[in-house]
């Protein structure tokens, strides 16, 4: 008997196209007459090719019955992966001549705010220089809004973190970096002038912090108390950007945020980072899309310039 189970199996077996197209006529018209008429082909080449499928398979595929032929369990089985088969055919030839043209097309991508700040921006960048056509739509929102975005097709893909076992059902994650914290202050803050700052030093000032419950706001309550000190009392809770540099800029508060989108806004000038390696990090995020989900060239090429940007920042970090 056949190992079907080898995916090589239609290779060995010389699978012809035109079987898989005669499945789905036959499972149209449910006679072999009439798909025979829409593939052009006489009904005994019809027939023959059917009965070759067969004894391929060694099962039956369709009952031939007095007015007809209905499909049996295997034949429907088969008619499912012939049009998914022919489908992927499809999406293969629109996928050729959308690299043809320059990559036009259409790409929608998620991502939290760390990689939305540095990463995903040098990403484009990198791939607007290769495919200026290619349509690119970002989406940058917390984790789990955009998996669920991403578990209704409307991202291509992802960067972000899986928070929950059960938001990982049918998804791939693929590490990319972790994501430290640093505290940062407005640009002539009076601890700016001390060289190195401890724990001790900050955990009276006032802060601006993201709110009770959520991951980062723990990390940074449990790393006082690791220390032996009392967490910050004097908090605004919020996670608004523009509230938090207007009252950054207003008062002597200090805040807590990704290292990463600590530096795009001390490049700009509008806060400084405070001169203290914080213990505390929020879990690492990575690239997350569907299992079995065909992505378009365009959307592969972003996806590695993803990886290869978030090689690079790493390395710059560590030196």
């Amino acid at each position: 008997m056949m190992d079907t189970l080898n995916p090589n199996w239609f290779l060995r077996a010389r699978l012809k196209t035109r079987q898989l197209l005669l499945m789905i006529a036959l499972d149209d018209h449910r006679n072999i007459h009439r798909a025979a008429d829409e593939l052009h082909m006489t009904q005994p080449a019809a027939s023959k090719q059917l009965k070759d499928l067969e004894d391929m398979l060694e099962v039956r595929l369709f009952e031939r019955l007095p007015r007809g032929m209905e499909p049996t369990i295997f034949g429907e089985t088969m008619i499912r992966h012939a049009r998914m088969a022919l489908t992927s055919l499809s999406l293969a030839h629109d996928d050729i001549m959308a690299l043809k043209s320059g990559l036009v097309g259409q790409v929608e991508v998620g991502v939290i705010m760390t990689p939305g700040m540095a990463l995903l921006p040098r990403a484009i960048a990198r791939i607007k220089q290769q495919a200026p056509l290619l349509r690119i739509g970002v989406q940058m929102d917390q984790s789990n809004i955009l998996l669920d975005r991403l578990k209704h097709g409307t991202l291509d893909f992802m960067i972000g973190r899986i928070l929950e076992k059960e938001n990982s059902t049918g998804l791939g994650y693929e590490e990319l970096t972790e994501e430290p914290a640093c505290a940062v202050a407005r640009i002539d803050h009076p601890l700016l002038v001390k060289k190195r700052l401890q724990l001790k030093d900050i955990c009276t000032h006032p802060w601006i912090l993201p709110p009770q419950g959520s991951v980062l706001r723990h990390r940074f309550d449990m790393m006082f108390r690791r220390a032996g000190l009392a967490p910050p009392n004097n908090v605004v809770d919020t996670t608004a950007l523009l509230l938090i540099t207007a009252l950054l800029h207003q008062t002597d508060s200090l805040h807590v945020m990704p290292i990463e989108v600590a530096r795009y806004y001390a490049s700009l000038k509008v806060l400084s980072i405070l001169p203290i390696e914080l213990p505390c990090k929020m879990d690492a995020f990575g690239i997350i899309q569907q299992h079995g989900h065909l992505l378009s060239p365009g959307a592969d090429l972003l996806m590695q310039a993803v990886r290869q940007e978030a090689k690079e920042l790493h390395h710059c970090s560590q030196n």
